[in-house]
């Protein structure tokens, strides 16, 4: 699963989407299922949970206050999470360079001893 955010063009409103890949088998093509998770704050840079038409969420049964201390707790674990994946990312990215520079002077070495061979 990934999170895709798409921008309305004609409100400006950025929505946030989860968005979950599946393959069709009849039309021998990738899709995806997408389900509405919110709006992004463009000032905070947070989402802002809502029904799934567009509109906020309302709990019957708890106060405005808590309502903003729920949806902050997920978020906050949210952000945690895209931190640690960013950075694993970033480890792996480094790795990966540090591993294709390896390949690249083997390749080189490897090249000049068959130079030598041929030589010979």
């Amino acid at each position: 699963m990934s999170i895709v955010k798409n921008k309305d063009k004609r409100t400006g409103i950025t929505y946030v989407y989860e968005s979950e890949s599946y393959w069709d088998k009849e039309k021998q093509q990738p899709r995806a299922h997408r389900t509405l998770i919110g709006k992004l704050d463009e000032e905070t840079g947070e989402i802002i949970p809502t029904d799934g038409r567009g509109k906020k969420r309302k709990d019957q049964n708890t106060s405005q206050t808590s309502d903003t201390t729920l949806a902050k707790a997920p978020m906050e674990s949210f952000k945690e999470t895209i931190k640690e994946k960013d950075l694993l990312i970033r480890q792996l990215q480094a790795e990966n360079n540090a591993l294709k520079k390896e390949k690249s002077k083997i390749l080189k070495d490897l090249h000049m001893l068959i130079g030598k061979y041929t030589e010979e």
